[in-house]
């Protein structure tokens, strides 16, 4: 369904479900030049288990109408709008990669409105390679090359999709290359430029669920364990073995680490 946020046209997955009054919201945030469909698994349980579902596409992202926000707190400050539109005062709130680091500042920024925390592939910080940059900058296919790679556990360069007959790589390589010109770009340098984690990280109080796998190279597991620390009764999952792209390598196991949110 489509919402007017700041006189833009934003649209939100509802996980096959109606929104309803009566029940407490979950809001999903992507990462990096992703788009609300990364969340398919999650969205579909959380909504047929007793939650309201928006998995938002950002501003400038798959659906979405607008340019891409320009920084962490940009997206940060976005949220309430969001919420606003949504006619909802709280909400659980979980991000993966670039969506954590959103989650976090928004959490920290306005913590009345956020009652729980899911952060997966998660940091305080989350710097970007120049290569990488450069790439996404030029709009070269290599960026997406490198996340793929990067990214993905080994399992998952192999093949090892738990749904049988989808591929891994090439499923995530086309969801970053739905994203229009300058999206990634945009993405990548805001995550690069943000600094204020540490603090945002000290400043939550509710509770807080971390999903990390073992051999993430782009936002590696001693960043999540030092996030966990960083936030009073913190849970940290880490699964074995497996990359960034949580969502897809590991999405029973992320979901079981979450569904209390």
């Amino acid at each position: 369904m489509f919402l007017d946020i700041n006189g833009a046209r934003t649209f939100i997955a509802t996980g096959g479900q109606p929104l309803r009054p009566d029940l407490p919201f979950v809001v999903l945030v992507h990462g990096a030049g992703l788009d609300h469909s990364v969340w398919a698994l999650q969205s579909r349980w959380f909504a047929h288990h007793g939650r309201n579902v928006v998995a938002v596409d950002l501003p400038g992202h798959g659906r979405s109408a607008g340019a891409p926000l320009a920084s962490i707190a940009a997206m940060a400050h976005w949220m309430p709008a969001l919420f606003a539109a949504l006619g909802i005062e709280t909400a659980g709130l979980i991000g993966h990669s670039m969506g954590t680091l959103v989650a976090l500042e928004t959490a920290a920024r306005h913590p009345s409105r956020v009652r729980a925390l899911g952060l997966v592939s998660a940091a305080t910080a989350m710097p970007v390679h120049p290569d990488l940059l450069a790439a996404a900058a030029d709009n070269r296919h290599e960026a997406i090359e490198m996340l793929s790679i990067w990214g993905l556990g080994f399992t998952a360069g192999l093949g090892g999709s738990p749904a049988p007959g989808m591929w891994m790589m090439g499923g995530a390589e086309t969801v970053w290359e739905r994203a229009a010109p300058g999206v990634l770009h945009a993405d990548l340098f805001a995550c690069d430029a943000y600094r204020n984690g540490p603090a945002a990280a000290a400043a939550i109080a509710c509770p807080t669920a971390i999903v990390q796998g073992s051999r993430d190279m782009m936002t590696p597991l001693r960043g999540a364990t030092d996030l966990a620390k960083s936030i009073p009764g913190a849970k940290l999952s880490v699964l074995d073995g497996a990359g960034h792209m949580l969502l897809t390598e590991r999405p029973d196991e992320v979901l079981a680490a979450l569904a209390a949110v």
